[in-house]
């Protein structure tokens, strides 16, 4: 059974990583898949596949703070990483990354 909660707001976990989505051309292929993982995310924070506590990289958990992780699949083999934060009133969908299926693999040692 899957868990489903709407996210009170979807952000970027930093300004590098929302520079970097905002400076790819609005034809992009991959700005106009990131804008329909965040509309999902919106609807259901927890629509990504969840991630193993033990296979979150350790990078990000000490950057970050964070204590659970989910994966979106982007076309053409790319992902979208992402942590839900809660305060018990309000749901934060928060992307971390976002990447092609070489370096998913390689930031998880796969």
């Amino acid at each position: 059974m899957s868990f489903a909660k709407p996210s009170d707001e979807v952000t970027f976990i930093d300004e590098k990583t929302e520079n970097a989505f905002d400076s790819l051309s609005e034809e992009d292929w991959l700005k106009k898949s990131i804008r329909k993982a965040i509309a999902n995310l919106k609807e259901n924070a927890f629509c990504g596949e969840k991630i193993r506590k033990e296979l979150i990289p350790k990078e990000y958990i000490k950057k970050y703070n964070i204590d659970n992780l989910f994966w979106y699949p982007l076309p053409n083999g790319w992902r979208l990483v992402y942590s839900v934060l809660t305060n018990h009133v309000e749901i934060l969908a928060v992307i971390i990354e976002y990447f092609d299926h070489k370096n998913y693999e390689k930031r998880f040692n796969y």
